[in-house]
């Protein structure tokens, strides 16, 4: 028998197992590439017509912010045209933008409410 020959040596699950002599083996864990996934912010966009305590409670509601952090957030997009919500993963980002959506539609506000690759 060859050392060298490892097609002898199956691959089982996650391990390999390799000949490294007369009577020893060397068993390694080999573990999968894993890409952690993209993310994405969310933001609302000021206009002249939402009131602020409606984008206040919109913030406390679709992105548990308490009371403090969701008027720093409603001023600043007041202030600077839009702000920062939350950084999520795709699919929660689509349903977190939905959600406000249609919860400003329902409401009667032209709010408006993105996402953008971070």
């Amino acid at each position: 028998m060859m050392a060298t020959d490892r097609s002898r040596f199956p691959i089982l699950g996650a391990r390999r197992v390799e000949d490294s002599g007369p009577g020893t083996a060397v068993v390694t864990k080999t573990r999968p590439k894993v890409k952690r996934p993209s993310l994405y912010r969310v933001l609302i966009l000021n206009d002249d017509y939402t009131p602020m305590e409606f984008v206040v409670h919109v913030l406390e509601q679709f992105f548990s912010k308490d009371r403090e952090a969701a008027t720093r957030i409603m001023l600043h997009v007041h202030n600077h045209g839009a702000g920062e919500c939350g950084v999520y993963t795709y699919e929660v980002a689509e349903t977190k933008v939905t959600q406000v959506m249609d919860f400003a539609r329902k409401h009667q506000h032209p709010l408006q409410c993105v996402m953008e690759k971070k």
